[in-house]
């Protein structure tokens, strides 16, 4: 299968995006469970509301000039996993590495990085903002998830993609992260392996960092190790679909 994505490249790249993949941090949050509520029906509301209005695959993040990249991109939460399993794959330089697509498709994949980088690339300046207030603009440099998916063939029952990454944020709980299926085929949605034309450092998320443009920062999960389809987010950490929504209470959806 992985010689197959490779000889089908052009026939792959012509199917991302197309409509057969489309569905079928800070502050803790108030604790109140009424207060939940209200924000997770709003935080609901505004996911419904953008699908709604934005096509599918047309409404693009803003791109920037390479005059305006940051001269530093700003590390934001860990800058380097503690793990066995972490720091053997950096003596190695990432050679021994695998991305796992797995879960509800066809033909589950193991990547190399090496494999990774000699797919179509895709490069694109955005700024990523964060809940907390700022944001800095860099260069992206990775392939697209959806050119991966179409890869793997993605099952009907699939309605969501989760991130299962290599930071422990103690006690074994390592990070996690899910956008839905809309997102995960978006022309912007890429895994990252380069930063500003250089290999992605290990503070920004090295050897492969989600980017989907289209949400706040907290979404865009570092050390990626697996990519998981599945139909429901039940059972994934606490329930909320990512390690912040579970712990801190962040919506799930963080379109902007």
């Amino acid at each position: 299968m992985i010689e197959s994505l490779f000889t089908r490249r052009n026939a792959l790249l012509a199917g991302v995006g197309a409509g057969g993949l489309l569905l079928s941090g800070c502050d803790q949050l108030n604790d109140s469970p009424s207060v939940q509520r209200v924000l997770n029906a709003a935080a609901g509301l505004t996911y419904a509301s953008q699908r709604l209005i934005l096509p599918a695959n047309g409404a693009l993040a803003p791109e920037f000039k390479p005059a305006d990249i940051a001269s530093v991109f700003r590390v934001n939460g860990s800058n380097q996993p503690g793990t066995d399993a972490y720091k053997r794959l950096m003596d190695d330089n990432f050679a021994s590495y695998r991305l796992i697509i797995e879960g509800l498709v066809a033909h589950p994949l193991s990547l190399s990085l090496a494999d990774l980088q000699r797919l179509p690339a895709r490069t694109q300046i955005t700024r990523h903002d964060c809940v907390e207030g700022w944001s800095c603009i860099g260069q992206w440099t990775g392939v697209q998830l959806g050119l991966l998916l179409k890869a793997a063939g993605v099952l009907p029952a699939a309605r969501f993609a989760v991130f299962r990454c290599a930071d422990d944020n103690g006690g074994g709980n390592l990070y996690y992260e899910s956008i839905d299926l809309t997102d995960a085929v978006h022309p912007q949605t890429i895994l990252a392996y380069a930063l500003n034309g250089q290999p992605l450092p290990v503070a920004n998320g090295a050897p492969l960092r989600l980017r989907v443009e289209r949400q706040l920062g907290y979404k865009q999960a570092k050390y990626v190790m697996r990519v998981q389809l599945v139909d429901k987010l039940a059972g994934i950490g606490q329930g909320q679909g990512g390690y912040w929504e579970d712990v801190a209470g962040y919506a799930w959806y963080a379109g902007i």
